[in-house]
């Protein structure tokens, strides 16, 4: 029940992404600082298919890892783009 939830609320994220790209930029602009835009709505879609992969027995180890390799990837972004600055 919790990871459902949480997949619920991944994808209302993500869903937010379109609906108010502003408010992502800046957090999506530290780990791509060009094209930030377009990162926001792939991220945005990403957190999408991740939520909605989390919300099913199913499917859900496909998420939990998908939402794990997302997250180390982001990470090593931010990371990388801190180190070039």
């Amino acid at each position: 029940m919790m990871l459902r939830l949480a997949g619920l609320l991944l994808a209302g994220t993500g869903a937010a992404h379109f609906a108010a790209p502003q408010v992502f930029d800046p957090i999506s602009k530290a780990a791509f600082p060009e094209d930030t835009r377009q990162w926001t709505y792939r991220n945005g879609a990403t957190e999408v298919a991740l939520g909605l992969a989390l919300t099913t027995r199913k499917t859900r180890l496909l998420g939990l890892a998908g939402t794990a390799g997302y997250t180390y990837w982001l990470a090593s972004r931010v990371r990388a783009n801190r180190a070039e600055s």
